[in-house]
């Protein structure tokens, strides 16, 4: 698999405090935590939309849409992509139902 995730995570965090005018990064992150969580639920949503009409090309742009969004939304709260990957490792061979038993 390709580190596109991790690229486009670290293009996200050289964003932050970058000029709000310069790129839709920035001006994303200078609107505030709770506004990327909303962007992020939009775009979740446009996501469920599309697999729900099984529109594959529409899904897979907008599922392109909830991962960026994602990216920004724990930029935005300083939650590294690297946490999130540690925690799917660490789950990594658990069953979902033993996992969820075990919080």
């Amino acid at each position: 698999m390709s580190d596109i995730l991790k690229d486009l995570a670290a293009t996200i965090q050289s964003r932050k405090g970058a000029d709000p005018d310069s790129s839709w990064t920035a001006k994303l992150l200078s609107k505030g935590p709770e506004k990327c969580a909303e962007k992020f639920g939009e775009e979740a949503i446009e996501a469920i939309i599309a697999a729900a009409k099984d529109d594959r090309e529409n899904l897979t742009y907008e599922a392109a849409d909830v991962l960026y969004h994602l990216l920004v939304m724990l930029a935005a709260r300083n939650v590294a992509l690297e946490d999130v990957l540690d925690e799917l490792a660490r789950r990594q061979g658990v069953s979902g139902i033993e996992e969820k038993a075990g919080r």
